[in-house]
């Protein structure tokens, strides 16, 4: 599908991506380097990484991939230090690394719920924290009067419920709140626009195939208000308008893209064909279970 941006609107920057090697986030990555940034991606797989870097320099795209996980401080520290040192500078940080698992309340173990947290929520903060010192104004290696740019990729689920999605909710509402926080004190005091995007339901993704079954896709015209699920694509572009010029004034807003489903979310399955038709729910485990950071929905 065509751009609607011209391909230099991003001409010079360069950008950080967590969760960058797959699904929204590798969108993202792909659209933000055709429209002229160099690309940082961050994630705790290297053949996903090797995979997405190869994949992102065959079009060009000047691209590099660090190792790392979010919820250390000393790998969030190292990776944006060696982003800068790659490409000399720092213009923006894309959080889209994020675990997630089906699991209901009573089932869900304090760890599990601590895991999803600290990938999302306190993960999403970290990478911020460390990449303050080279977005703000007047940082090093920014030779721009202006401040750097932070998109935290959230979700509509917290907007009202969803099933066996407690801890994701909490992890997107901490998120979101971030969002506007930071947007406030680092818009005001360093020149950093820091917004948000919360997709809905987007097919093709490692999210949308493990939170929802296939069945969903097939019925998609019955409950998504412009009959369609939405696509990756759609997000980065969003992405892409915020990150650009375009969308220069636009600070602390978190913005939904979903077609417009989360002014009413129907209940599309009950709880029941829920549990049936997804791939997993998680079973009364007292350990935490596995949440790899992964780009989200």
């Amino acid at each position: 599908m065509d751009s609607p941006f011209k391909p230099d609107v991003l001409r010079g920057k360069v950008a950080l991506l967590t969760g960058g090697g797959s699904g929204i986030g590798f969108e993202i990555s792909t659209q933000f380097g055709k429209h002229g940034a160099s690309i940082a991606i961050m994630g705790r797989r290297k053949n996903v990484l090797d995979d997405a870097v190869s994949a992102l320099q065959s079009l060009g795209i000047p691209a590099v991939g660090f190792e790392g996980d979010v919820r250390k401080r000393e790998d969030a520290q190292r990776v944006v230090e060696a982003t800068v040192k790659h490409f000399g500078k720092l213009d923006i940080l894309v959080n889209a690394a994020a675990g997630n698992f089906l699991a209901s309340a009573e089932d869900l173990s304090p760890n599990g719920f601590k895991t999803v947290m600290d990938i999302d929520s306190v993960g999403t903060f970290t990478m911020c924290h460390e990449a303050l010192p080279y977005l703000k104004k007047g940082g090093p290696g920014r030779n721009s009067s202006t401040g750097g740019f932070i998109l935290n990729i959230s979700a509509t689920l917290h907007y009202t419920a969803a099933w066996y999605q407690i801890h994701v909710s909490a992890a997107k509402a901490a998120v979101d709140a971030l969002t506007r926080n930071l947007a406030l004190e680092w818009g005001t005091d360093y020149d950093i626009r820091v917004n948000g995007i919360a997709p809905g339901p987007i097919g093709d993704t490692p999210g949308m195939s493990k939170l929802a079954p296939q069945e969903i896709d097939s019925k998609a015209r019955d409950y998504m208000p412009l009959f369609r699920l939405g696509t990756k694509w759609d997000i980065a572009m969003t992405a892409v308008y915020l990150a650009s010029d375009a969308g220069k004034f636009i600070n602390g807003s978190i913005l939904p893209v979903d077609g417009g489903l989360w002014l009413s979310r129907p209940r599309h399955l009950p709880k029941d064909a829920v549990k049936q038709l997804s791939r997993t729910v998680e079973k009364r485990s007292r350990a935490a279970p596995t949440a790899l950071p992964t780009s989200r929905l």
